[in-house]
């Protein structure tokens, strides 16, 4: 769970966990239901920490597929420069390409087509490499200066998930979460509906403080009977 200072990456990333939920009846009818959205403070952070900082993705898949774009590009022109240098004539794309770009008006449908992708492709990859990726890991708070921790969220939510089991008349529960919030669902089969959320909300709450994240996300809660069966 833990990966030195830099990108999360080799053997150390945090697999997801695939089960995340225990079907227990329908969606809540909403008139017979509790809501709440708990609001609590997350532990502080270490002094020298100012923000949340993200894991970097080290995009691997696109970086491979723009090298071996340019690679190959590059590699056919200065194939056809050298032959023509050669004796040889050009090949034809490079004669048709010319042609085209000669006498194809600015303003027609395929050159505008043709820019609004490159377009389109610059911007995708100015933006994956101005922002971190891994979305699906948390950052933890740090104990020592040169190593960071992260928690899959697929994780976090089983984890919460089993402490919401373990609540007196909760029969099922679904947990959501997202870099900012945590969207419980449970159906409760005894017990007061209102007490049952009051034990969520503080159990959640410390599982989620126990869970040690950078910045706590909020929790909502919400519970309901299972539906009828027959």
């Amino acid at each position: 769970m833990s990966d030195p200072e830099g990108t999360l990456g080799g053997n150390g990333n945090t697999q997801p966990v695939p089960v995340l939920e225990k079907a227990g009846g329908p969606d809540p009818d909403p008139a017979d239901q509790s809501l709440s959205a708990a609001a609590y403070k997350a532990p502080p952070t270490l002094a020298e920490e100012g923000r949340a900082e993200r894991f970097w993705s080290q995009r691997r898949a696109p970086a491979v597929l723009l090298a071996l774009a340019i690679l190959g590009g590059a590699g056919l022109l200065l194939y056809d420069v050298v032959a023509v240098r050669a004796g040889h004539p050009a090949m034809h794309w490079r004669r048709a390409l010319a042609r085209e770009l000669a006498e194809r008006p600015l303003d027609g449908a395929p050159v505008l087509a043709g820019a609004a992708v490159a377009a389109l492709l610059g911007v995708w990859l100015i933006v994956l490499a101005a922002t971190p990726g891994l979305r699906a890991v948390l950052p933890m708070r740090r104990t020592h200066a040169d190593v960071r921790a992260g928690l899959h969220r697929a994780a976090a939510a089983m984890v919460l998930r089993d402490r919401a089991m373990d609540v007196s008349g909760v029969q099922s529960v679904r947990v959501r979460m997202t870099r900012s919030k945590v969207d419980v669902r449970a159906y409760a089969h005894f017990r007061e509906l209102d007490d049952v959320r009051a034990d969520l909300d503080t159990t959640l709450a410390d599982g989620i403080r126990d869970l040690g994240l950078t910045r706590g996300p909020a929790l909502s809660v919400r519970v309901a009977r299972p539906g009828r069966r027959g």
